[in-house]
């Protein structure tokens, strides 16, 4: 909501949206089925450890808004995720998967996705889990 009152852009797009599993918003570092088991296990030494992120940009069409996200370092070593587009699906429509959100940078270069870069980023945290 602080976003939405410091840029007209993001406020026209969330007025009108449920935003009610914002609090279980998550960043996909590796998924067993397109990663396989061995890059989700590869994680495990940093469960529940508190990773940076920063937030570089809202990507969104009129069925999706995702975070473009960066992940930063724990303990020295940089965490990267597995996914070509790292971010935290913000918002779906129903009946759109929160999966199809991968989706959004082509979107964007079909010219059907608008972006909002964030200058300077914003910078969140979050705790390494498994689900």
């Amino acid at each position: 909501m602080q976003l939405a009152q410091s840029n007209p852009k993001i406020n026209e797009f969330l007025k009108d949206k449920r935003l009610e599993n914002v609090n279980r918003a998550h960043l996909t570092l590796a998924h067993k089925r397109s990663h396989g088991i061995k890059a989700v296990a590869d994680y495990g030494i940093y469960h529940n450890k508190k990773v940076p992120v920063e937030l570089t940009a809202l990507l969104f069409t009129d069925k999706m808004a995702a975070f473009e996200a960066c992940t930063g370092s724990v303990e020295g070593e940089k965490i990267v995720s597995k996914n070509s587009w790292p971010h935290i699906t913000l918002w779906t429509a129903e009946g759109v998967a929160a999966k199809d959100a991968n989706m959004l940078p082509q979107l964007l270069a079909e010219g059907k996705a608008n972006r909002i870069d964030f200058n300077p980023p914003i910078n969140i945290s979050g705790t390494l889990d498994f689900y």
